[in-house]
């Protein structure tokens, strides 16, 4: 961990970040993912990440959902310190307890789903509410009954995963991780385990997400074309950086770097 550093206990002002990753790197052994990585993310953005595998996306949501550990920086949620804790007028690496108290300002959905298989769609999605934030039992049906039928699958509040499709599976856990009433909501390649016949059903419940509510989202996504069609901003990544970033229109018409470039048009060979 970077002990050189010194950054601030907590970020303040009126426009502070949502999300700030400051000078933020991770290493597997020898092998450097994320190279001080230095990303804002304003409150109800939604920005997208793209680039090619092992470029360091999937990383990104990985720190921030506390999945892993980070060797340098400080990320910040909401101007207060994720990945650290306050001791002694410091920052010093977060604990089990901070890290686990930071955790419930973010929601995040997985390619594979991760629903809990002994559960209905209803109990998984009551679970985390009752159980991490204290909500009775009373007022947690009614909120995940309310999710449920947002996200349109109300009729299946009763069935177990295995009896539900993939499609319906991942708007399940879109509605379980948004019952917790997160900040931020993180997508990782959330259509890439579906049949193409039933990735509308998803995409379609994140543009009303985009559309009705004031949510921050990041998503990885290898669909350049939801990601065009949904995004205030795309994050080009490469070898661990943030190699090119711009609104939709930019990174898409009109890319600056040749390494996007290149990106941009093996995806359009590949369709």
């Amino acid at each position: 961990m970077d002990t050189q550093v010194e950054y601030p206990l907590c970020l303040n002002g009126p426009d502070i970040p949502m999300v700030q990753f400051r000078n933020v790197s991770k290493r597997y052994g020898g092998l450097t993912v994320l190279h001080g990585l230095d990303l804002d993310i304003s409150e109800g953005e939604m920005v997208s990440i793209i680039g090619p595998s092992g470029s360091g996306k999937t990383t990104v949501l990985r720190v921030l959902m506390t999945l892993e550990t980070i060797d340098d920086g400080v990320i910040y949620i909401d101007g207060k310190p994720l990945t650290h804790m306050t001791r002694d007028n410091r920052l010093v690496p977060a604990n089990q307890q901070h890290l686990r108290h930071m955790r419930k300002d973010i929601g995040m959905c997985f390619q594979h789903f991760n629903l809990f298989p002994h559960m209905t769609a209803l109990e998984n999605c009551m679970e985390g509410p009752v159980y991490s934030l204290g909500m009775n039992k009373k007022e947690a049906r009614e909120r995940a009954l309310e999710l449920l039928d947002m996200v349109g699958v109300a009729d299946k509040r009763d069935q177990h995963p295995s009896r539900l499709s993939g499609g319906q599976q991942q708007r399940v856990a879109i509605a379980r991780a948004l019952a917790m009433r997160p900040k931020v909501m993180l997508f990782d390649e959330v259509t890439s385990a579906l049949d193409p016949e039933v990735i509308g059903e998803v995409t379609n419940v994140i543009r009303r997400l985009v559309s009705d509510h004031k949510l921050t989202m990041l998503m990885v996504t290898h669909q350049m074309g939801f990601a065009r069609d949904i995004s205030d901003r795309i994050c080009f990544f490469y070898d661990g950086k943030i190699e090119e970033q711009g609104t939709a229109s930019d990174v898409f018409e009109n890319p600056q770097r040749e390494r996007t470039r290149q990106f941009l048009s093996a995806v359009n060979e590949a369709r």
